[in-house]
């Protein structure tokens, strides 16, 4: 997952603990092997390769299940979280100091859209040559939330899953009590902004911290709006509890994508949230709140 994961799992006996374990971290490889754009043998670079040639390709069952989220996705916020968008990588180099050229993102725009592309279960057909797809903003937490099932299916009543962030918690710990998770300030690293104590559900962010640029004093994250072909320049960082870890990570993203709208539409979704803006502005129900 290019990123720290840490399970901890309280069980009758550190056996069984760590067979589950070994249950989840199989899973997690597999959906690293099976979705990684980083690997030349994974499914989705096999899906790529169709798009760049502006084939088709019929996907399996748990493919379609994840195409058809992201449908939901690009619908809930109005084509701004598209999985066709991750194309951007190749302007936007975060481990350079320079912006790209205008000409090179607009070569880019032009081969980015979810309605450039047909999806008719099981079938995935794309009309612009040289497309990619990118389940970044989705496989992470979908991995998750499959992580804390397969512990409840093998009898785990109690545990964290925290795969680089995204968190399920599987009950309160063992006495009861909550977890006690925090969420990190996104101008002071190391520093929690906000400390929850959480007996279940999931937890995810998003924000211009993690992976960015700072030229002339201007700060460009890596969420990357698909219709300008530019970072986001409202939010810097939004916070989600929910039921499931992949709503939740898709709500805080498509809230740092709609900029100002974000606030807004974070409170007609009822979810508890945080959202911080650049200017150190905060708001959302979790502000202040000891307990969800």
């Amino acid at each position: 997952m290019g990123t720290p994961c840490e399970i901890q799992l309280f069980a009758v006996s550190h056996k069984t603990a760590q067979h589950v374990a070994d249950i989840v971290i199989d899973d997690v490889e597999r959906l690293e092997q099976r979705y990684s754009r980083y690997r030349p043998d994974s499914f989705l670079s096999e899906i790529n390769r169709a798009a760049a040639r502006a084939n088709s390709i019929e996907v399996d069952p748990e493919t379609a299940g994840l195409l058809n989220y992201a449908l939901t996705c690009y619908e809930q916020s109005d084509g701004l979280f598209d999985i066709s968008s991750g194309i951007l990588r190749q302007a936007w180099r975060f481990d350079r100091e320079n912006l790209p050229e205008e000409p090179q993102i607009q070569v880019l725009l032009d081969k980015i859209g979810w309605h450039k592309i047909d999806w008719t279960p099981p079938k995935l057909t794309f009309s612009v040559p040289g497309m990619e797809l990118d389940f970044g903003g989705i496989v992470k937490e979908y991995a998750v939330d499959r992580a804390a099932g397969l512990c409840l299916q093998a009898g785990i009543k109690h545990g964290l899953i925290n795969l680089g962030g995204d968190i399920k918690l599987i009950g309160p710990r063992p006495d009861g009590s909550p977890w006690q998770v925090g969420i990190a300030h996104p101008r002071q690293k190391g520093e929690v902004i906000q400390a929850l104590a959480l007996s279940g559900g999931a937890l995810a962010s998003s924000g211009d911290y993690e992976r960015c640029l700072q030229i002339d004093g201007v700060r460009y994250g890596h969420v990357l709006n698909p219709k300008t072909g530019w970072p986001v320049r409202f939010m810097a960082s939004v916070s989600v509890v929910g039921d499931f870890c992949v709503v939740s990570g898709s709500a805080a993203t498509i809230a740092m994508l709609k900029e100002e709208e974000g606030p807004a539409w974070l409170e007609s979704l009822g979810l508890p949230c945080l959202w911080v803006d650049v200017n150190g502005n905060s708001g959302g129900s979790l502000m202040n709140r000891i307990s969800v």
